[in-house]
């Protein structure tokens, strides 16, 4: 068994704190991803699978419980390190691409990776084999309103992966696309997650593409339960 990329331990998350209306999103939740390890993360709308998402990518901080990163304990970190933790060792996809339009789809994946010190060259060349890998390559030069949201949403994938994370953490990634266009898209993300052998935790509300998965946890209450 490979170590764990993703360690969450007794997480709690409450929000109004000490008020009347007070509500307790998770209660002690712990989830363990491995390495090349793609988990389902199910739930209803409402049950705290974003909060989830987002404590995991450091995004937002738990009232109690560990973070663990490849095995490095994220609680205790400052600002600046938690900030390099999700540059350099998490990608996010969420429902809805949120490409930059100004910016050409080759664009929008090599300025993350130029923000984290990689050449101009070098950068280049890793966008253009991430939009090879999701068979969109000679789109590489067209700005987001250009392209189908199908496309919109592959390019969103690559953007994720352009600094090469270990953790992959991914909300309703083809929520927005009709059903021919989501099955298209998650072929590309699965291919790519894959490919690399990351960690990821994809939430979705189709139960045919959580079924792709290696493993289907489902949100209750609070807490998570293996399916």
């Amino acid at each position: 068994m490979n170590d764990p990329i993703l360690t969450l331990t007794g997480i709690t998350k409450a929000y109004n704190v000490g008020k009347p209306n007070e509500v307790t999103v998770l209660q002690g939740t712990d989830l363990t991803v491995q390495k090349g390890e793609v988990v389902a993360l199910v739930a209803p709308s409402g049950a705290g699978k974003s909060t989830l998402l987002h404590i995991a990518g450091l995004l937002d901080t738990p009232d109690a419980g560990q973070v663990a990163i490849a095995g490095r304990d994220m609680t205790k970190l400052s600002d600046r390190k938690r900030t390099a933790v999700r540059r350099n060792d998490v990608g996010f996809i969420y429902q809805f691409h949120h490409l930059l339009p100004e910016f050409t789809a080759l664009e929008n994946i090599v300025l993350p990776q130029l923000a984290n010190g990689v050449s101009e060259r070098d950068a280049t060349a890793r966008a253009q084999d991430l939009l090879a890998r999701v068979g969109i390559a000679e789109r590489g030069d067209h700005r987001p309103a250009a392209l189908s949201g199908g496309e919109q949403q592959r390019v969103a994938f690559c953007r994720a992966l352009a600094n090469k994370p270990q953790l992959l953490l991914a909300d309703e990634p083809t929520g927005n696309l009709d059903p021919d266009t989501s099955d298209v898209v998650f072929d590309a993300l699965m291919e790519l997650v894959r490919g690399t052998g990351l960690a990821a935790v994809i939430a979705t509300h189709n139960l045919d593409l959580a079924a792709r998965m290696d493993r289907i946890v489902r949100m209750t209450a609070g807490t998570l339960e293996t399916l």
